[in-house]
């Protein structure tokens, strides 16, 4: 196979990478001011996942579509060792031990793209009919959605495993349910809350709510607070940033970065924040509908649109005291290795399925 065909540059969607490439330099720069040791260490993050998303983008995912449940099995293997075998941190056990070498592999973060892949693989074979899927069909799909989230709350990850449930269940309303499942979904949902409540959230997560829904909010949210309302209109200084400067921000390279973007730049680049992260997920479900006879497009780039909002909602929900805190990073701007490069490749893989979708060998897609 020819991969340097002229037409993977014609079909290349360099849209994507310019909605990608500011959120990448604009953590970077907030990183870098405070903290210039972890900045280095976020260049290797972006060197490993550039080789990453050359690799990724290079696989011949169409051919080979019928592996991916292979994937999602494997993947299903790794959550439920971690379950078994898995390390410790911070009262959560998340984390597989790779053998022989000092480094640990988080499965539901692995997950992400191949539970995207399922799920557009899983419609791909069975579109929905007229009028949406029957009990039947949802049935089976959900299955597919409700092992891993089972999986990952039990780690416990329930911010992680919430978010893939959104994200699967988003993709089925969008691609088409019968109207009646939806009404029983609703009524099921607000008769098992309280036993979900009850039996699946650990107390530590409990101890979140409860902090959410008093008064007083948490020391970490009450920093960010500070740090956002006295941001201002246009933010302040690096020196005079003094919520971050003088560690009162905590995390705030990770989980309240936002906070501190807010303090440095103030609601004029909380706004272009915002809307540089609505402008990218737009174009996703743009995508979606453009290509929406070729389901792999259409479901993967409904999947990584959703994904981006809710990761992104809840981040600056939890910032700002609207939501409680659950540790999940804002997309490709947070720090952290495993995050961002898990985003940088299921970026890769929309570009493959993008980009690869007329190649002779390939499942057929219709020409756009």
């Amino acid at each position: 196979m020819n991969f340097f065909d002229k037409r993977i540059i014609s079909h290349f969607n360099f849209e994507i990478i310019l909605f990608i490439l500011p959120l990448i330099f604009l953590s970077h720069h907030l990183i870098g001011e405070i903290s210039p040791m972890l900045a280095q260490k976020q260049i290797i993050y972006f060197t490993i996942a550039a080789i990453a998303f050359v690799i990724v983008f290079f696989l011949p995912i169409r051919k080979f579509v019928g592996l991916i449940p292979i994937m999602y099995w494997l993947g299903i293997v790794l959550l439920m060792a971690v379950l078994l075998f898995g390390t410790t941190k911070l009262g959560a056990t998340r984390w597989l031990q790779l053998p022989f070498i000092n480094l640990t592999i988080q499965p539901s973060e692995l997950f992400k793209p191949i539970f995207l892949l399922m799920m557009a693989y899983l419609i791909h074979k069975n579109p929905p009919q007229k009028g949406g899927y029957d009990l039947k069909e949802f049935a089976i799909l959900s299955f597919y959605i409700i092992l891993p989230f089972l999986l990952i709350a039990k780690e416990p990850d329930l911010g992680t495993a919430m978010v893939l449930l959104l994200v699967g269940f988003g993709i089925l309303f969008i691609v088409g349910i019968n109207i009646k499942i939806v009404i029983s979904i609703s009524l099921v949902l607000a008769v098992s809350s309280p036993l979900i409540y009850t039996y699946l959230i650990k107390d530590y997560q409990k101890k979140r709510i409860h902090d959410f829904i008093s008064e007083k909010p948490s020391y970490h949210v009450q920093q960010s607070i500070i740090a956002i309302g006295s941001g201002g209109l246009m933010g302040k200084d690096v020196e005079q940033a003094t919520q971050a400067q003088l560690k009162f921000l905590p995390i705030a390279t990770s989980d309240f970065i936002f906070a501190y973007l807010v303090e440095r730049y103030g609601f004029v680049g909380s706004f272009a924040l915002i809307g540089l992260y609505l402008l990218l997920i737009s174009y996703l479900l743009i995508l979606t509908f453009y290509f929406k006879h070729d389901f792999l497009i259409s479901v993967f780039s409904t999947g990584v649109g959703l994904l981006i909002f809710l990761d992104m909602s809840i981040n600056i929900l939890m910032v700002i005291g609207f939501a409680p805190v659950v540790g999940l990073p804002l997309p490709i701007f947070s720090y952290g290795g495993s995050s961002f490069i898990n985003f940088i490749v299921i970026f890769a893989i929309l570009e493959n399925l993008l980009a690869f979708r007329f190649k002779a060998g390939y499942e057929y897609s219709k020409k756009f």
